[in-house]
């Protein structure tokens, strides 16, 4: 597959971002084919549709995947007091990934790159790609490295910080070393699919995290008769590896581009390619949009054996629809940036609100899914071998709280591209997630005594929702300009429509004695509400959203079953 690329179109994963041409240049005729060419013409709908289509396939085969790995591990570990111990450990690769791979790094290195591309392509001297990698690989590897060692020296001083109330702290630090040299692997992975994106190559950056679970769930069912727990640990350090392996031909191929004329590439190289202030802003954003986690962790680590794992496994399962709604966005982010750098403000306007409507969505079905079907989710999903009915009926209550941020994570996913498209350093993002921080810590202190891990799961859910509304209120001269009262009223119509849906689901879905009938019965009684009140109350961006879940399910199907 890498040989042809699907580059184009079907090479997906995450962040499309390309680079074209300048407005001043002329431009190339608009070609769906791959190679240099691809480099410099415009994305078309169909190059779009394309990319997004194979965004969803591979991301919804790795959540698959990482489906497997939860199920794996609550067979052979249950939801105890070594999983809880692994689950802290956890907390360095969650983290890293976030940073690293996904929000933080991507948002400075895709410009930095996408602007290295469109200087090639209007024939500046030398190669200013190359020159932008010889310029901050090694100094990122070595910072990776320095702060992935610093991890393994300081593991137990980082678990006693994470969780104090552990019942197990010498098994979560040797898990914590070997998780930490994931910081190495996730930065240079991170960076490789950063590269691979701005050329509009997106098959390796999507496959990695299908390499990820395959081995942590590899390792677990090899090592664990011997290391317990201990084996998903070292799964997550050779699945690092396999980030990094999956991507690297790929970006070797591109990066065998040799400079036309003039300068050479270590010339060029001394030029500042990337803005250290816009790292710095994204990189804080990340951290703080992350340790919503470390909170949980806190928190829960004074309850019960089996709380942390209750979260962890809640979470995992409810956050699936929103990775399904991300994916659109992910593709247009690149179309978002470079209608603002043509100054165009309108058509970055409006693709950014046609994102906030099909995302929403998306994850308003999912929700109420997730809601109306909890119980029978975590039973057919997890209850088996060492997970108890007890531990199904704590994660699918806390799973239904959890349900009710998902809005709000969507939103603040879709939101932040806005503020970061134009490549320019902003603060306000990043004092809207503290913010959600501090309700999050607040609410989850107050009623973690009384509620336990709903508690938890309610302050989660309501901090991010309040980051959500902080980043709408906050748009306009810093950002993409939306009407931000026109999108409010357009999203409270697949709001009401996901309400009365899920009120249904929930009572369809506990008549049937099986839990799988009572899972069909309770989705397909969510979704025909939620689609004729969508329909009824004309909800924008309703139907590219059906269509997308329906065009990505079909595909994801003849991909397994042919």
């Amino acid at each position: 597959m890498e040989g042809s690329d699907v580059d184009c179109g079907s090479d997906v994963a995450g962040r499309a971002h390309a680079a074209e041409p300048h407005m001043s240049q002329p431009r190339a005729p608009r070609k769906e084919g791959v190679g240099a060419g691809a480099e410099s013409a415009g994305p078309t709908r169909g190059f779009l549709a394309r990319a997004a289509l194979v965004t969803a396939v591979l991301s919804v085969l790795g959540s698959l995947l990482g489906l497997v790995r939860d199920q794996s591990l609550a067979r052979l570990f249950g939801a105890g007091r070594d999983t809880d111990a692994f689950l802290v450990a956890w907390t360095v690769p969650e983290f890293a990934a976030t940073l690293l791979i996904e929000d933080g790094l991507a948002f400075a290195l895709i410009p930095a790159f996408s602007m290295a591309l469109a200087r090639r392509a209007q024939g500046a001297p030398g190669d200013p790609v190359r020159a932008l990698v010889a310029g901050t690989l090694p100094r990122l590897a070595l910072a990776f490295a320095a702060v992935g060692a610093l991890l393994v020296g300081g593991a137990p001083q980082l678990v006693e910080v994470l969780a104090p109330g552990l019942r197990d702290p010498g098994l979560a630090v040797g898990c914590t070393r070997l998780t930490a040299t994931c910081v190495l692997t996730f930065g240079l992975a991170g960076y490789c699919s950063a590269a691979l994106r701005a050329h509009r190559s997106f098959l390796a950056p999507a496959a990695i995290y299908v390499a990820y679970n395959a081995g942590i769930i590899a390792a677990m069912f090899t090592l664990g008769g011997h290391w317990g727990v201990r084996s998903a640990a070292f799964g997550v350090a050779a699945g690092g590896a396999l980030m990094v392996v999956v991507q690297l031909p790929s970006l070797l191929r591109r990066l065998r581009h040799r400079p036309r004329t003039g300068k050479s590439t270590a010339a060029v190289a001394g030029e500042r390619p990337l803005n250290v202030t816009l790292m710095a802003t994204v990189l804080l954003f990340a951290l703080c949009r992350q340790s919503q986690v470390l909170i949980e962790r806190f928190l829960a680590s004074h309850l019960h054996s089996g709380a942390i794992s209750h979260l962890n496994y809640a979470q995992k399962v409810a956050q699936i629809p929103m990775t399904m709604s991300m994916m659109l966005c992910t593709v247009t982010f690149p179309v978002v940036a470079r209608a603002l750098a043509e100054g165009d403000t309108e058509r970055a306007r409006n693709r950014v609100e046609r994102d906030l409507s099909v995302a929403a969505s998306v994850v308003l079905l999912g929700t109420a899914v997730v809601v109306a079907c909890a119980p029978q989710l975590i039973l057919l999903l997890f209850q088996r071998g060492a997970f108890t009915a007890a531990d199904t009926a704590a994660t699918a209550g806390v799973m239904r709280i959890y349900a009710l941020g998902l809005l709000g994570q969507t939103l603040v996913g879709v939101l932040v591209r806005s503020y970061f498209s134009a490549g320019r350093a902003t603060w306000y993002p990043v004092g809207a997630m503290a913010a959600g921080i501090v309700v999050t810590s607040w609410i989850g202190a107050l009623t973690v005594g009384r509620y336990g891990v709903t508690g938890i799961a309610a302050a989660n859910a309501t901090g991010i929702t309040a980051t959500a509304l902080l980043l709408l209120a906050g748009m306009g001269p810093r950002s993409v300009p939306i009407r931000t009262r026109r999108v409010l009223a357009e999203l409270s119509r697949p709001v009401r429509a996901a309400v009365a849906a899920a009120a249904v689901g929930i009572f369809v879905a506990a008549r049937p004695a099986d839990p799988f009938t009572g899972l069909a019965a309770g989705a397909t009684a969510v979704t025909v509400v939620f689609v004729l009140l969508g329909w009824a109350l004309d909800a924008q961006g309703f139907a590219p959203a059906l269509r997308s879940v329906a065009t990505a399910t079909r595909r994801l199907a003849h991909a397994v079953f042919h």
